[in-house]
């Protein structure tokens, strides 16, 4: 697995990949998530697409070492191979759980706002099944099908036109009207929406021009900034403080705002096309753990990614108590921010073990 990899990534896969696997659920929830910022929300976006892109520098600086090799492969050549598959364990567990938590949040949506009184089984596993078949067709396949969900979602932003018109611009001011705690608070818990875009430290060897991999990646997370930045300022307008902080999945109520002579039901139109999202946002965190898989065997085989959805379907099934559930997820968002700020620790090591040979 330390082979060179074929490079078939070009830039638009890459710009695409990074914008898809942040997007996910997170936009529809994310009012919510920064609610202890009450209307002052609106910038938040910005300030966390200036951090993605400071975090993303020694991501890619790490990998421009070990061009060949994903981040699983460094782990072991820079840690050594036992405490190099420890580590990958715990990022392939955390991966899968992250990718769980996705499912479960789509899964919920559909039968709290479409399917109320139907069982989740048989769209669950309708949904596996097709997020298996993108998978197997690796990482281009992947790639593709971010471009593919990109065009046919983006359109989607022309029903907030509605919720513009009946907004009040007025609750766009004061800006920075929040304290540390609740500064702190909206990062916790809104950064969720930004992660994916690390996921280059495992498709990078496969990109076709790594010197310009920062460049096309920064696009992505900048896109996605910008549908996040356009959605909050919206959402600022359109609701009360109250609706910010209790409405669940708020942006479907901005969608709601209008109304068109042949959709009668435009969230649940919307909901149904975010199928795409959801697909691209797992797809690539079930090849990631995939990889993951193959480095802790030492060996490829394609059962792997059916054990590991097997592994998601367990998560699912499992009759778990909400708030112990919930709990659990948000233990595991704090081991995925570590994830964020492990490749500064490669980094060092990089630089101390190349000082250490230097004669």
């Amino acid at each position: 697995m330390s082979g060179k990899k074929s490079p078939v990534l070009n830039r638009f896969h890459v710009i695409f990949l990074t914008q898809n696997i942040m997007f996910g659920t997170g936009i529809l929830s994310l009012p919510q998530k920064l609610s202890s910022l009450g209307y002052s929300q609106a910038l938040f976006p910005l300030l966390f697409g200036v951090i993605a892109c400071l975090t993303l520098w020694p991501i890619i600086w790490i990998n421009s070492k070990y061009e060949n090799d994903n981040l699983f492969r460094i782990n072991e050549k820079l840690l050594g191979k036992w405490l190099g598959k420890s580590i990958n364990l715990l990022i392939v567990a955390v991966y899968i759980i992250f990718l769980s938590s996705v499912i479960n949040n789509y899964t919920t949506l559909i039968q709290t706002s479409a399917l109320p009184e139907q069982s989740m089984v048989v769209p669950l596993i309708m949904l596996l099944l097709v997020l298996v078949y993108i998978v197997n067709g690796g990482i281009t396949s992947i790639a593709r099908f971010c471009m593919m969900t990109f065009f046919l979602i983006f359109p989607t932003i022309f029903f907030l036109r509605w919720a513009i018109e009946k907004g009040e611009v007025t609750h766009l001011f004061p800006l920075f009207n929040f304290n540390g705690k609740e500064a702190l608070e909206a990062m916790k818990k809104g950064y969720l929406s930004m992660l994916g875009y690390e996921l280059i430290m495992f498709y990078y060897p496969y990109i076709a021009n790594k010197k310009k991999a920062f460049k096309y990646t920064t696009i992505g997370i900048w896109i996605t900034v910008l549908l996040y930045f356009i959605t909050v300022l919206v959402s600022v307008m359109y609701f009360s403080k109250w609706q910010l902080e209790n409405v669940e999945y708020s942006v479907l109520h901005l969608l709601k705002a209008g109304e068109l002579p042949f959709i009668e039901r435009i969230d649940i139109f919307v909901i149904t096309l975010w199928v795409l999202a959801i697909l691209a946002t797992a797809s690539a965190y079930l090849w990631t753990a995939k990889k993951g898989l193959e480095s802790l065997r030492n060996k490829k085989k394609s059962s792997h990614v059916y054990i590991l959805t097997l592994v998601v379907l367990l998560f699912e099934w499992m009759p778990l108590n909400p708030g112990f559930q919930e709990k659990f997820y948000e233990i595991n968002y704090n081991i995925y921010y570590g994830i964020l700020g492990w490749p500064i620790v490669l980094c060092v090591v990089h630089l101390l073990k190349k000082k250490r040979v230097r004669p």
